[in-house]
């Protein structure tokens, strides 16, 4: 009995070296870039920019808009592994508004900035 077991266990390991399958290593490239761009359409006021550099862990960038409003939005990022991801957002300039957004409706609501509560209400 025990020489059945042995050869048994044997066989085993003989059938397991053949079917072994060697350890697969995924191959990544090391990340490194830098990229920028930028819009600058007089025709839709569209204006923005972008730009950002990555050497491995550590990613840095910054991007800008023109808001509604005639300020500048920058905001400055940075991430790396020890950190996490860092962003600093500020707004450059004043905020114009104009004083007049259409005329006043004296109507049934329609028009800018009218409200429905001195609509007649007919039930």
């Amino acid at each position: 009995m025990i020489k059945i077991i042995a050869l048994i266990a044997c066989l085993v390991v003989v059938a397991s070296a053949q079917y072994h399958v060697p350890e697969h290593k995924e191959h990544h490239d090391y990340p490194k870039y830098k990229f920028e761009y930028g819009v600058k359409d007089p025709h839709t006021g569209d204006h923005k920019s972008q730009w950002e550099v990555r050497d491995g862990d550590v990613v840095k960038g910054a991007y800008t808009l023109e808001e509604a409003d005639g300020t500048h939005r920058v905001v400055e990022y940075k991430s790396d592994s020890h950190n996490g991801f860092e962003a600093n957002v500020k707004k450059v300039g004043h905020a114009h508004h104009p004083q007049v957004y259409g005329h006043e409706s004296h109507g049934h609501g329609h028009g800018s900035g009218a409200s429905y509560a001195n609509v007649d209400k007919h039930y």
